[in-house]
């Protein structure tokens, strides 16, 4: 098996050197034909140059350039580069900087051995870590981004879904269309983990320490509109390609009908105060949907709770989409003077975000085989 190493780097003239030397090292261990990568953006401090010295020492040892335009296209270069013209079996994504320890190389590539097609390097698994004096700042940073990941891109099966260390058999990675994996920036570990879980993949997670840098500036910091563009992200890769959130969405577009309509109903034909009649049509639409999304949008999955237990989940989340509707419906209503019909569209688009999330893994949550 052929595999190849690839490492993104810019201005990483201080750790490249070292670090191929060490991952050189770690591939004498290893029984297979074993590469490295570096794709450099074209660093000012010249760190291709360093790569050059050596390629010159090793015929192992392969340097692409270009552009600077973000993590995601820096690796998507490597892997068609070590796919299309290295002829790779396998690839392996790892930090310039030794956060990723390299005697963990030969650990990752030998559950692609046993059978895995995308095993990854994860700080959040028992047996992985992150650095202890990290500031609090960062370590709620790293959280939150992997649950934003896990539980609003879709990706829950997977602990550490935004590791950037990993190996990828490219037998998966012909299965997947590179060029239209739209996230290109830090978000590209989360829009490859989504496309491979789709492809079907073997996913296999191994614990790491997650080292912080010793030379260098660190490329991460609290960019807000970083954070914002990642949060965005998560939500198209979830919402882009699923087909049981267009039946999900289908169902609460016949929930607003049924909603509306009832509020109407009663609030016009029947002289019921809107204050009333606004909780009587939420309710009115959560017996509606979730016989659809029982009977229709969750319909293939196995899931060990009865009818009933189901119907009672789906009350307990509805029950909280009710007051998300109904608060959003009083103070539009009252406080900004929003027609009430508008108030109540407002409403329920907030609540049916929360009403996906929750139900699709909780409610309805799929249970796991072997």
């Amino acid at each position: 098996m052929k595999i190849v190493v690839i490492i993104p780097t810019y201005n990483e003239r201080e750790n490249i050197g070292p670090l191929i030397d060490a991952i050189e090292e770690e591939f004498a261990k290893i029984p297979h034909d074993c590469h490295i990568l570096v794709v450099d953006d074209n660093s000012p401090d010249k760190t291709a140059q360093v790569v050059k010295e050596k390629m010159v020492q090793t015929s192992g040892v392969h340097l692409i350039t270009g552009s600077k335009e973000g993590l995601g296209a820096a690796y998507i270069r490597g892997m068609k580069f070590a796919t299309d013209k290295l002829k790779a079996d396998a690839v392996m994504e790892m930090d310039a900087d030794f956060s990723h320890k390299p005697s963990d190389v030969p650990r990752l590539i030998k559950e692609l051995d046993e059978g895995y097609d995308f095993v990854i390097g994860s700080r959040h698994i028992k047996g992985g870590s992150i650095p202890a004096d990290w500031p609090l700042l960062r370590k709620l940073n790293t959280k939150v981004a992997n649950l934003v990941a896990r539980y609003l891109a879709g990706l829950y099966q997977v602990k550490d879904c935004t590791a950037g260390f990993r190996a990828i058999s490219t037998k998966l990675l012909r299965k997947i269309d590179l060029d239209n994996i739209r996230t290109k920036g830090y978000s590209f570990q989360i829009g490859i983990l989504h496309e491979a879980i789709s492809a079907g993949a073997k996913i296999k997670e191994v614990p790491v320490d997650f080292i912080d840098r010793k030379k260098g500036e660190t490329k991460l910091g609290f960019n807000v509109k970083e954070r914002v563009l990642f949060i965005w992200d998560s939500v198209l890769i979830r919402f882009e390609k699923s087909e049981t959130f267009l039946k999900f969405a289908t169902v609460g577009t016949i929930g607003v009908v049924v909603n509306l309509g009832s509020l109407f109903i009663l609030a016009e034909k029947i002289g019921v105060i809107k204050e009333v009649a606004s909780p009587i049509a939420i309710e009115f639409s959560i017996i509606s949907n979730f016989l659809f999304n029982n009977f229709w949008t969750f319909s293939e999955r196995k899931v060990k709770s009865l009818f009933l237990i189901k119907l009672i989940k789906f009350n307990i989340v509805s029950l909280l989409s009710l007051i998300v509707t109904y608060s959003t419906f009083l103070i539009l209503t009252r406080v900004f003077g929003v027609y009430y019909l508008l108030a109540q569209s407002v409403g329920i688009v907030l609540a049916m975000l929360w009403n996906y999330f929750i139900n699709s893994i909780w409610t309805w949550k799929i249970i796991k085989e072997g």
